[in-house]
């Protein structure tokens, strides 16, 4: 791999995957969703039948993990096993024990290696790689790292939304608490160094994107 790795961070509702994926489309690079690996794999937990508040069979279930992801912007698809799963892994159940899934050592070690080996291989000129802890754990020599944010309240009228029916109140409180627990794990709050805030309380979706491109050209343009 010798195209650009962009490495985005950030806390729930702040956009990380449509504008990262938007600006991959944009830029013709590949894009990856690692939110959506945890999810995955917390779907076929709850398949297998394992306890997921037991870490041992957790971590025992971790081999038999198998995962698919499309890194096409325009075709994207999440499968496990064979299985397409890119709806099933967004129902509630799976999104109830997704924070304490990534939060066993096991499961982190084994899809980070995952992740890292989806970059290698990109065909594209570049990727995009979305989620957490990116910018510090996968990907901290990324050409370029970005943390995505927005005020609280923002966030949650953003997500609100996208929800039919949902009360702007009851997504507050939902975001605040899955930016709690996944805290525990990775600070994906506070950019590190070397990191740049992107904070897009002030701008709609296609500013953002907008603002994502223009980081990812100015670097290129620079090493180039």
């Amino acid at each position: 791999m010798t195209g650009t790795v962009v490495a985005v961070d950030g806390p729930a509702g702040s956009g990380k995957s449509s504008v990262s994926r938007a600006a991959a489309r944009r830029l013709g690079f590949d894009y990856q969703d690692t939110g959506a690996a945890y999810r995955a794999f917390a779907w076929f937990c709850l398949q297998s039948g394992v306890d997921v508040k037991n870490q041992a069979e957790i971590a025992e279930a971790v081999p038999g993990f198998s995962y698919t992801i499309g890194t096409d912007p325009d075709g994207y698809f999440v499968q496990v096993g064979g299985t397409d799963v890119t709806d099933d892994i967004r129902t509630p159940p799976v999104t109830s024990i997704v924070s304490s899934i990534a939060r066993v050592p096991e499961v982190r070690e084994h899809l980070i290696r995952l992740f890292r080996g989806i970059i290698a291989e990109s065909g594209r000129p570049g990727i995009i790689t979305e989620g957490r802890d990116i910018t510090t754990v996968v990907a901290p020599d990324a050409d370029v790292r970005i943390l995505l944010t927005a005020q609280p309240e923002v966030r949650a009228a953003r997500r609100a939304a996208e929800v039919d029916g949902a009360n702007h109140v009851d997504i507050a409180a939902q975001l605040s608490a899955r930016d709690a627990k996944d805290s525990k794990v990775v600070d994906f709050l506070n950019a590190a160094e070397g990191v740049t805030t992107l904070d897009s309380t002030d701008l709609d979706f296609d500013q953002t994107v907008d603002a994502m491109v223009e980081l990812v050209r100015a670097t290129i343009k620079i090493a180039g």
